[in-house]
């Protein structure tokens, strides 16, 4: 079937929440097969509209760029992992509660398995797509980092900053890895369940251990200054581990 016989009579503009969220879909699923069927440098904003059965300047109401269509939900997405970590439980372990947060992400994915295949298919093929998807990561990555450096310092931690980045860095791997690999399957693989044991060692590696008075134990770990992060994650693991 082709792109053009898959062509939905015009909607009305969306009026009502619902409506714009269905529109913005629309859109998505238009700029995406389009993308693989024709191309992404050829592929122009003027099609994508037509595909979703709505104008140019519709298409400018939702996104400033045919690459913003392939990414629409992320800047929503990411102020809920924000609103996750501000509104967190103190006592709850802090690399625990970034490790719930970033599945936030992760059943954004899900929500939409064909979506989320076929974005993974063509940001395997197109550098420009694949470099946003980085930084995107990047971004997450920086959020969990804040928040575990603040949680860490609040314990006394004498490497706050080291200690947060390693850890924020863990969980955005073991979210990566879990979805590439369900991504990588078709979107038929148990997420879940690898989900739940990539976080279970994160958070068996990074999280504070707490004495019995309940007061957080500190952990230190001695490395050359010019070790790779492979190394530093490696000793402090070991380090939190035998303690």
């Amino acid at each position: 079937m082709s792109v053009e016989s898959r062509q939905q009579p015009r909607p009305r503009a969306g009026r009502t929440t619902a409506g714009r969220r269905r529109l913005r879909h629309a859109l998505t699923v238009a700029a995406i097969d389009l993308f693989l069927a024709r191309g992404y440098d050829t592929t122009t904003v003027d099609e994508i509209a037509a595909a979703a059965g709505v104008g140019r300047r519709t298409f400018f109401r939702y996104f400033r760029s045919k690459e913003d269509a392939i990414f629409p939900d992320h800047e929503e997405v990411l102020a809920e992992v924000e609103r996750s970590l501000a509104t967190a439980v103190p006592a709850q372990d802090p690399v625990a509660v970034a490790c719930t947060a970033v599945r936030l992400v992760l059943e954004h994915y899900l929500a939409d398995p064909d979506v989320s295949v076929k974005r993974f298919d063509l940001t395997r093929t197109v550098p420009s797509l694949r470099d946003r998807e980085v930084a995107m990561v990047d971004r997450y990555q920086r959020v969990f980092a804040r928040y575990l450096r603040g949680r860490f310092e609040e314990v006394g931690d004498p490497m706050p900053d080291l200690r947060a980045s390693v850890a924020a860095a863990a969980v955005a791997a073991a979210h990566n890895h879990v979805l590439r690999r369900w991504l990588r399957s078709g979107g038929k693989e148990d997420v879940q369940a690898n989900a739940t044991a990539a976080f279970r060692l994160v958070t068996g590696a990074f999280s504070a251990p707490v004495d019995p008075r309940g007061e957080g134990r500190t952990v230190v770990a001695v490395m050359e200054a010019s070790a790779p992060m492979a190394e530093v994650m490696r000793q402090i693991s070991a380090a939190l581990r035998e303690n």
